[in-house]
């Protein structure tokens, strides 16, 4: 499938794409050693760049923004007639990334979360892609970075012979790390959300039919509750109520309503 391009979900731009596209895409770029940021957005994930110019756009800068959650795949389909047959979900598109560069030979970093979990990660990854070079990981340090710190890290990246990176810093600071790290790495840089969790077995996948109706949510919710209520209670009626008013076209989402940021917020 070819890309049918960007769509304005609320004013974030959203690739209508599937899985086969963005691997393609992330392959390509790897081989030429060329800069590509790619994100799988969920319904939080769009709503932090609704709520916000800045961050929109970020998002909106990005190369490939996929449609992670389900709600977001109806909504292409249902506003542009898309025809998706699935979300692009960014957990799967970790492990079809990394299967691609175990047979190809393309080198991974996986940049976030904890040392404990990110060796649980590699352990894991090395069993399921036998033949993937793993060429570093490195812990967030969960708070903002300085300039020399973020150079630090580029170097450490691009001197460990890396490919394809990998980024698990949680929904937006990842998205804030794949706009600011693009260009000074010059690979692929994907946002994978909880991927670093499932793949190291930290966290169980909900059941298919689960995840199939658009209820993955509330099995996050139930597997985190302090953490995810406010985001989940609130945002997800919010953005049903913003996208019945972009259907019935009492609102005209505005994705070139945005403020370029005034200085970068180097997450790591």
């Amino acid at each position: 499938m070819k890309s049918l391009g960007k769509r304005n979900v609320l004013g974030i731009l959203v690739d209508a794409v599937d899985y086969e596209y963005v691997v393609n895409a992330v392959m390509l770029a790897a081989e030429e050693g060329r800069s590509l940021a790619v994100s799988a957005l969920a319904v939080h994930g769009v709503m932090t760049g609704v709520m916000d110019v800045e961050h929109r756009y970020r998002l909106n800068a990005l190369d490939i923004v996929t449609p992670d959650g389900q709600p977001v795949r109806w909504a292409l389909n249902r506003l542009y007639g898309t025809q998706l047959q699935d979300r692009v979900y960014g957990p799967h598109i970790a492990e079809m990334v990394c299967g691609e560069a175990a047979q190809k030979g393309f080198s991974v970093y996986f940049y976030g979360t904890t040392p404990e979990i990110l060796d649980r990660l590699a352990e894991a990854c090395r069993r399921r892609f036998p033949g993937l070079v793993i060429a570093g990981i490195e812990a967030s340090k969960f708070r903002r970075t300085t300039p020399e710190e973020k150079r630090e890290i580029v170097e450490r990246i691009r001197s460990s012979g890396a490919q394809i990176t990998f980024v698990g810093l949680g929904c937006p600071r990842q998205e804030i790390f794949a706009h600011e790290y693009r260009d000074a790495l010059r690979m692929p840089v994907i946002a994978v959300g909880a991927a670093f969790d499932y793949l190291a077995g930290i966290r169980a996948e909900p059941p298919l039919l689960v995840q199939r109706m658009g209820l993955q949510w509330i099995h996050r919710l139930m597997q985190e509750p302090h953490r995810l209520w406010r985001r989940y209670l609130f945002l997800n009626p919010l953005y049903v109520m913003l996208l019945m008013f972009q259907a019935l076209r009492l609102w005209r989402p505005d994705p070139t309503n945005v403020r370029v940021p005034q200085r970068e917020l180097m997450w790591g």
